[in-house]
């Protein structure tokens, strides 16, 4: 099921509270005691700073006196903070902007969680992927023509990019649209045996929070594997991490896009993989997959 999450569904709603005066030995032994990596500083009810273990830790290797230097001391201010209502995605980005891993959350100006990379990850695990800088090179790419699919339907687009023929390198890159219809929707929910009536009873999806009936995110993520079909070779799904960023309506034209970002040796090959329905970003993730010789028989 494709679903929003918000800020609120993922933060810790506890978060411990310091004011700016308190001395660092006695923040130390507040992080210790609890069991936690930081602790947020308070100043006439307003969110001023955070200090973490590795603040404490740094000024004590400094040399500086832990029972004299102050929270105030060694904080990171200003305080960067999320609103509840914001998207994780938003987390995401204020995370990479400001280089940090736990965000105050607040509610109207008031101090109402925290949430870290950690929480993030958990339901965006593409977050905390490997990055890899792609040794592939991109000036002598061109539209490959062959595929070695069954069959094509008109009305499928595909689109598969890369220097040589029979073969994957870093850096290239493969996409597949189609648009995906009631009678998808009903086929999958045969074959699969997934009838959940969110998918197929439009009375029913009328009371939902999504308000209509929306495909499923596994159909929506079998675009994906309909991609990387389409490139060079007999591919084989080894694993696929997916994050799933917003419904898609029936209907919808759905495009996925896979790019070659590492060879990991053995004919193996990882891929970031995300789609986009009706222009819309609805999935994001990475995918490792093998590509054997096409077989003799083909």
């Amino acid at each position: 099921m494709l679903v929003p999450v918000t800020i609120r569904e993922v933060m810790n709603p506890t978060v411990e509270t310091i004011g700016p005066d308190l001395d660092a030995a006695a923040v130390a032994e507040l992080l210790h005691g609890k069991d936690i990596g930081s602790a947020v500083v308070v100043e006439d009810g307003d969110p001023v700073g955070i200090v973490t273990e590795s603040d404490v830790v740094g000024l004590v290797a400094e040399g500086y006196d832990a029972d004299t230097v102050t929270a105030a001391d060694c904080m990171s201010t200003p305080v960067v903070t999320i609103d509840a209502d914001d998207s994780i995605e938003a987390a995401v980005d204020r995370f990479r902007e400001h280089t940090i891993k736990k965000l105050p959350v607040t509610d109207e100006g008031d101090l109402v969680g925290i949430v870290t990379t950690t929480d993030i990850s958990y339901y965006l695990p593409h977050f905390t992927r490997r990055t890899t800088t792609s040794s592939g090179s991109t000036a002598d790419r061109h539209h490959r023509e062959r595929v070695d699919t069954a069959y094509e339907r008109e009305g499928w687009e595909f689109e598969s990019l890369g220097p040589h023929d029979d073969r994957i390198e870093t850096g290239d890159v493969v996409k597949f649209t189609k648009t995906l219809s009631q009678e998808d929707v009903e086929a999958f929910a045969e074959a699969s045996g997934d009838t959940n009536r969110l998918h197929l009873d439009p009375d029913y999806a009328q009371g939902t929070r999504f308000g209509r009936p929306i495909a499923h995110g596994t159909l929506v993520v079998g675009v994906v594997s309909a991609a990387l079909a389409r490139l060079p070779g007999l591919i084989v799904y080894l694993s696929q991490d997916t994050s799933f960023l917003g419904p898609v309506d029936i209907g919808s034209e759905v495009t996925a896009e896979c790019e070659v970002v590492e060879d990991l040796g053995n004919g193996r090959y990882r891929l970031t993989t995300r789609a986009t329905a009706d222009g819309d970003e609805v999935i994001d993730g990475e995918a490792v997959v093998i590509a054997d010789p096409i077989p003799d028989t083909a």
